[in-house]
């Protein structure tokens, strides 16, 4: 009882005299997380086991031991390419001590969080997936990095990707495929968390027979990482979608900033206008909490800015009334599941019954947007990789005969097939006689792309609500038939628009499919209205009641 009433007056913002009900469940949850081992605490949220850390109830060794074995326990998903578990533990140790002095305890103290391995991290191998980088040390973190690790954060491993994030299902990694949690053979049951309003018992939870499910990528190791208990939140990069789209298969929340809102410095370049550090929680809340952990301007990233996103926190019952929410027509696309179009209908349906103004809108230059980052993604890649020559860092292949030689070598036994052909691509496009009718071209469309959202906002419309993929996750024997370049175009066809226009989009899962899959929608508002947007998307959250994922 006496752990109980603490509970109750650690909920920040809430009387103690009038609770809501979502104060009652969140303080529920923390009471229920609290009496569990430190193993059952790796599935639940950020926010109650952090208040289990302040509490005494777990220690952060205990649960940086808990998470690194469950890293052990799915290792079969191919997750993680590095573990740190010796940097782990001293950095749980000394949350520890801060949390037994009660002294500078920071937002994410000792909290379990995995990195994209496109991140630079000292000390620690950093791959981008690739031969090219295999044995490639750092001597410096990543502004994300380090501003994780000075909130308190654990980092406890390096996830896997796409060879430089080149790709849409983290099957093109040197370090082999990562397989999605749903239908993969681990043991694991789906329960609603709030009230059991649908039957779930029913779900499909058993592995596929010679076959899994794609993870999506290129961040797909980072979205299995948070999915399978393994972290808590997790490091990702999102160039066309590489953070939303993982999100959306494995059921988690994925999201991409407003562009310069979180520093890219220490991020290895793909896309360097694009690229955006992109969030993986499994509650909205949590994403938002490391949101304001990073957000901000940094010295060492001249695209970065101010913002007013330190120390975030979302209302406990975000509403609707007033919003005005565009459902742009050009989204519902040629092949997108009639599941997805159902999820998007109800969600939709839900929100104008809740006060909000449902609105069609049209953006008429979505539909080049693939056509348009297939120029500008190579272009921007060829100048970035001019610095891959195995002279420096990286993989060498000695060649006596000539400079020229050593660079084609390594480069053909560095890099892969995708990663070479957007290379030459880029190449072609930026030739004298092609540049004016491919690359300048490509940048004009992006400004129209850019408009079609400046003329939505400015017509009053507050949010859209699209979906992120046209259906849930493929079998990997469906997927692999088709080549990297034309998925890549067929995934990102949702999620690359808000890229090029730069503004933030989020991805909620909102339900499972008959297969037992998750299905998601996006959310994208005006840049630097992240904190809104966060707070319709947990407005989503609270009302879809996804059925959560409790491996066995």
């Amino acid at each position: 009882m006496r752990c109980l009433l603490t509970i109750f007056l650690a909920v920040p913002g809430v009387s103690s005299l009038e609770f809501s009900h979502s104060a009652i469940i969140t303080v529920q949850n923390q009471l229920l997380y609290c009496l569990r081992s430190p193993m059952n605490h790796l599935l639940g949220s950020a926010k109650d086991v952090l208040g289990c850390l302040r509490q005494g109830s777990v220690s952060a060794l205990e649960l940086v031991e808990a998470a690194l074995r469950q890293q052990e326990n799915v290792a079969r998903l191919n997750a993680f390419i590095s573990r740190t578990s010796e940097t782990a533990f001293k950095a749980a140790d000394k949350s520890q001590k801060r949390y037994e002095k009660k002294e500078s305890i920071g937002p994410l103290e000792g909290l379990p969080v995995a990195v994209k391995d496109n991140f630079c991290t000292a000390g620690i191998p950093t791959t981008c997936g690739s031969k090219m980088l295999q044995n490639y040390v750092p001597p410096y973190s990543a502004t994300v990095v380090k501003r994780l690790e000075r909130a308190g954060a654990v980092v406890i491993g390096k996830t896997n990707l796409d060879e430089f994030a080149m790709g849409s299902g983290t099957i093109d990694s040197s370090f082999g495929p990562t397989r999605n949690i749903y239908r993969s053979g681990i043991r694991y049951q789906v329960q609603n968390q709030l009230e059991l309003k649908d039957d779930v018992s029913d779900v499909p939870t058993e592995g596929l027979d010679g076959d899994w499910f794609i993870a999506g990528g290129s961040s797909g190791g980072s979205a299995v990482a948070v999915a399978s208990g393994a972290a808590f939140l997790a490091l990702g990069s999102d160039t066309g979608g590489s953070v939303r789209n993982p999100a959306s298969y494995c059921g988690v929340v994925g999201f991409k900033p407003s562009y310069g809102v979180v520093p890219r410095a220490g991020l290895i370049s793909l896309v360097n206008s694009m690229d955006v550090p992109g969030l993986f929680g499994r509650y909205v809340d949590d994403v938002a909490t490391m949101l304001g952990v990073l957000a901000g301007w940094d010295s060492q990233d001249s695209t970065s800015v101010s913002s007013e996103l330190s120390d975030l926190r979302l209302p406990e019952e975000p509403r609707l009334d007033g919003l005005v929410i565009g459902i742009p027509r050009e989204y519902h696309c040629p092949g997108i599941s009639s599941k997805v179009v159902d999820a998007w209908t109800k969600v939709a349906d839900i929100m104008e019954d809740s006060g909000a103004e449902l609105r069609q809108v049209s953006m008429p230059h979505t539909k080049y947007s693939i056509l348009c980052y297939s120029v500008l993604n190579p272009c921007e890649v060829a100048s970035n990789f001019t610095r891959y020559t195995g002279v420096e860092y990286g993989h060498r292949v000695d060649a006596s005969h000539s400079m020229e030689a050593m660079y084609a070598l390594t480069r053909s036994a560095g890099l892969n097939d995708v990663v070479r052909g957007r290379i030459l691509a880029g190449n072609y496009f930026l030739l004298r006689e092609n540049k004016e009718k491919y690359y300048k071209q490509a940048l004009k469309v992006r400004r129209l792309i850019l408009q079609d959202f400046e003329n939505v906002w400015n017509s009053g419309v507050d949010f859209l609500l699209t979906p992120v993929t046209l259906s849930a996750a493929l079998r990997f024997s469906e997927f692999n038939q088709i080549d990297n370049r034309t998925q890549t175009a067929t995934q990102d066809i949702c999620t690359q628009a808000s890229n090029m226009a730069g503004v933030p989009a989020v991805t909620v899962p909102v339900s499972l499919n008959g297969e037992g899959l998750p299905l998601s929608l996006q959310l994208m508002a005006p840049t630097n209205r992240d904190a809104a947007l966060l707070s319709v998307a947990k407005w989503i959250e609270q009302h879809m009641n996804f059925p959560r994922l409790c491996i066995l």
